[in-house]
């Protein structure tokens, strides 16, 4: 008999549910049984709802299981599940889940299927084909990929991103970096968390085309303190690719040089704007620079640099190798490719869907996740992080799109959609957007810091019911100097959920007025 491939995922969400309990006790019930097994350690497909989703290699293909826990696994065995047997958690073949099935994955195809950290799997699986073909094109040529491809920053800001590369290709210095934001901090995201753990060589890749094409020698991944999975396993990445040849001197045999690091971040979120994240990486504290100058122009140590985020850089390689008019026939308008959309919260079917731009927020909510966890209505939804808007249900047609999501007073942000069900208090939703922002703010501009505080005082009236006419005023003048006088978007968007809140929950804001009036 052949040996036997069984892949158990370790991402973070997995190991949180006892991935390695049911990698023990599948291991050692096969040996048990004399089964010659393999287990590959896997990232996840994104299908969280089914965690751990174990999957066996078969002649007709992979076939999944799950959610499975390691009481499971004598009764999984006892079915065949080295053969694919029938059990009660058998869910066939992975590819023809509906939640996977109707995806557009161009940037997430390998993860779950792949070996993290083997260099041989990756390039088996196609990887290093967009290197390839960068490495035979002028650096020029590169970059006009990137911008004939539509591809923008998927940090949140939407900017071009063949703008930036092209700026920092045109800048003129000894020496210039690269450097990854992968200091994923908003609430309801992790694509960036399920791409270093699952398919680290394809932000490696996408980060090495970028240092070509803009005359970087070296880059840096700065990764958020909360991620000590995706930090190991980006590091032993890096290190299997500079044994490989992909990464450090004479890259592929091309005589170029690459050397990349990880650095872990100290859990600030205003480390993930991208002057903080490099005064950082300097080693001072996190604050937010003034710009002018920017950082494609004067960034780290004081070179030029780019900067992208985590999905920017990993959608790269896909559009070296298929070309820039492939990727933009995907999504709509100004918004090409594809967005990996985070879907959490009150839902039953919480996890990462890739889609090309356009698709709307209901169908993402209903298609994808089934409805609410709880089985009671949907009331609210915000898109774009703890910086982004309150959507009421006339709003969940809404495409995903920059400029549709602009028009309705939101924004795309990183991709989360986070669900709430018609329990939830959006007074106390906006009070929290006014905390987070008191709490992460880095102090340096006095809108931000001061205004965030006197928020949260101002909406402890509201909800005590003290004045809340008046008060609701207040925080909408606090709000206006926010957005005009803040140094960045920290305090430019907190401004953002508070008053689509107010805006389309109105009554949630009056609830204490027949409290007793709490003294000024």
């Amino acid at each position: 008999m052949s040996r036997i491939k069984i892949f158990v995922p370790k991402d973070a969400v997995a190991l949180g549910l006892g991935a390695n309990r049911v990698a023990r006790a599948i291991f050692s019930g096969a040996e048990q049984r004399g089964l010659d097994v393999e287990i590959v350690r896997t990232g996840t497909r994104g299908l969280l709802w089914l965690e751990p989703m174990v999957e066996v290699a078969t002649p007709e293909g992979r076939i999944a299981y799950g959610p499975v826990s390691h009481g499971d696994v004598e009764s999984l065995l006892d079915a065949g599940l080295h053969e694919g047997g029938a059990h009660a958690l058998r869910l066939g073949n992975p590819e023809e889940i509906p939640f996977l099935k109707r995806q557009h994955r161009l940037t997430f195809h390998r993860c779950g299927v792949v070996d993290p950290v083997s260099v041989d799997d990756y390039r088996a699986h196609g990887g290093y084909r967009g290197l390839e073909a960068a490495l035979g094109l002028e650096p020029a040529k590169v970059v006009e990929q990137v911008k004939d491809s539509g591809l923008r920053g998927r940090g949140g800001a939407g900017f071009p991103a063949g703008i930036k590369w092209n700026t920092v290709m045109l800048a003129e210095n000894e020496r210039k970096y690269v450097v990854c934001n992968a200091d994923e901090g908003d609430s309801g995201t992790f694509a960036d968390r399920i791409m270093m753990e699952g398919d680290p060589f394809n932000l490696i890749e996408g980060m090495t085309i970028a240092a070509v094409a803009v005359g970087a020698t070296r880059g840096y991944i700065y990764c958020r303190s909360e991620y000590p999975q995706a930090f190991r396993t980006m590091r032993d990445a890096i290190a299997n690719g500079v044994k490989a040849g992909t990464l450090g001197e004479n890259i592929l045999g091309s005589g170029k040089t690459f050397h990349l690091e990880v650095r872990l971040g100290a859990g600030a979120y205003i480390c993930g704007e991208e002057t903080s994240l490099l005064e950082s990486l300097e080693g001072r504290r996190g604050l937010v620079r003034a710009k002018p100058p920017i950082p494609a122009l004067k960034g780290f140590m004081g070179k030029p640099t780019l900067v992208n985020n985590v999905m920017t850089f990993t959608a790269v390689p896909w559009i070296l190798e298929h070309g820039a008019k492939a990727y933009a026939e995907y999504g709509m308008g100004r918004s090409l490719g594809t967005l990996p959309i985070q879907l959490a919260g009150n839902i039953k079917q919480g996890g990462l869907i890739e889609y090309a731009f356009g698709i709307t927020i209901r169908e993402i909510i209903e298609e994808f996740g089934g409805g609410t966890f709880s089985g009671r209505p949907v009331r609210a939804v915000q898109v774009g992080g703890p910086l982004g808007a309150y959507f009421p249900d006339n709003l969940l047609d809404t495409p995903l799109d920059y400029e549709k999501m602009a028009a309705a007073k939101g924004l795309v942000g990183h991709g989360g959609i986070v669900v709430f069900d018609d329990t939830v208090d959006m007074a106390k939703q906006a009070r929290f957007a006014f905390e987070f922002c008191a709490t992460e703010s880095c102090g340096k501009c006095t809108p931000c810091r001061i205004g965030a505080t006197r928020g949260v005082e101002t909406m402890d009236k509201v909800i005590a019911g003290n004045r809340p006419e008046a008060n609701i005023e207040l925080v909408k003048d606090l709000c206006e100097i926010m957005t005009d006088g803040s140094l960045c978007a920290m305090g430019g968007l907190t401004p953002m959920p508070v008053m689509s809140a107010i805006t389309h929950f109105p009554e949630d804001f009056t609830r204490g007025a027949s409290l007793p009036v709490a003294a000024e």
